[in-house]
């Protein structure tokens, strides 16, 4: 277990040095947001040692490490201080007990308050924009409860199929310059190509980076192995102690290819060939064994090939499309991009509703 899962005060949050380099420099090593997301009970005191960080930080970039912490601790002696003396000295009743304590936080909050807006005015606009957008930023947790996997839509176009006793954690919106989003469980992604915004997956002790490609990752808590296999494109992986380093391990995967990382150990195995490695080909999905290689194929085929990989209904007007045939290759697209696709490819007069797991396609034949 990490040093931090012990942390009950704020003390220990300003004495761990990762978490001051993630407070005022922004680099994140140690994965301390995703550490907050998964403790939420702890979020309150991340929050108050981080205001503390910034409220004492001052412009002048010379000051030493060392200087930074014998200010902290020079604090919290004349905080302690503070609370010893207030045993010790006779005051009247009215300034005595939970009365002076209450005045004491409230003083001290406002004065935190009004260090921690100058010093956000004082900083670059970028940091202080990070910190507001991470502190208003809620993400959408989907749990699949049902026996069956559960169809998720990604903001910007990436689908998910979320396997049984799982859950996905995703923002509404994504960030301007990555996509982020963390499993607990077992899903396949289909990523929307953006070469300016990697995708990463974050799942208990690895991260999976793509730009667009499709690919399993397998990562439940009571598991003793993460798991993760490629189908199209290709993907990094790492392991998040060591993400954001440059020197650390690294796997590269192609298609049919995985790679097995040992929990305990933190030993990565690759996989070369996923059609040697029975317990894997074993709990292959549909949708990781249909082919959406399509040459000549009746549109109506092609929707039946999509509803069983994706769990969908499709509804589409047989009579109308009954002449029309395709041929296309939608093997390294998200669900999103497939319909699109198929649709541009009948003419203008044809398009796609979704609603969750149902699909409408309005047409009226093809060219």
């Amino acid at each position: 277990m990490q040093q931090r899962d012990h942390y009950t005060t704020v003390e220990h949050f300003l004495d761990d040095e990762s978490f001051q380099t993630w407070v005022l420099a922004g680099n994140d090593l140690h994965r301390w947001e995703e550490w907050t997301i998964d403790n939420p009970q702890r979020a309150k005191l991340v929050e108050e040692a981080r205001l503390w960080l910034l409220a004492m930080r001052v412009p002048d970039e010379t000051i030493s490490r060392t200087e930074i912490q014998e200010a902290l601790q020079n604090t919290w002696r004349t905080i302690r201080g503070i609370e010893s003396t207030k045993v010790i000295i006779k005051r009247p009743f009215w300034r005595q007990g939970e009365w002076w304590v209450a005045a004491s936080i409230l003083l001290l909050g406002l004065l935190l308050g009004i260090l921690y807006k100058a010093r956000l005015d004082r900083q670059p606009e970028n940091l202080a924009g990070q910190y507001r957008h991470e502190n208003q930023t809620t993400l959408v947790e989907k749990s699949n409860t049902t026996d069956r996997p559960l169809l998720i839509m990604l903001a910007d176009g990436s689908s998910v199929l979320l396997q049984p006793n799982s859950t996905l954690r995703y923002p509404p919106k994504f960030a301007d310059r990555e996509r982020k989003v963390y499993l607990s469980g077992d899903g396949f992604f289909e990523v929307s190509k953006n070469p300016e915004k990697p995708f990463y997956v974050y799942a208990n002790e690895l991260v999976t980076k793509v730009v667009g490609t499709s690919f399993r990752v397998k990562a439940f808590s009571n598991q003793k192995n993460v798991e993760v296999v490629v189908r199209t494109g290709k993907v990094n992986v790492t392991s998040t102690q060591a993400a954001g380093n440059s020197e650390s391990e690294k796997v590269l995967l192609l298609p049919n290819q995985g790679v097995r990382f040992a929990r305990q150990s933190g030993i990565f195995e690759k996989i070369e060939d996923l059609t040697q490695e029975k317990n894997l080909t074993r709990d292959l999905s549909n949708i990781e064994k249909l082919s959406f290689e399509f040459s000549d194929v009746p549109v109506g085929q092609i929707f039946k090939t999509i509803e069983q990989a994706y769990l969908v209904k499709i509804d589409f007007p047989a009579d109308k499309l009954a002449d029309c045939y395709l041929t296309t290759s939608l093997n390294d697209q998200p669900l999103a991009e497939k319909l699109k696709i198929i649709c541009e490819s009948l003419g203008r007069r044809t398009s796609y509703q979704m609603n969750e797991n149902q699909i409408t396609i309005h047409s009226d034949g093809c060219n």
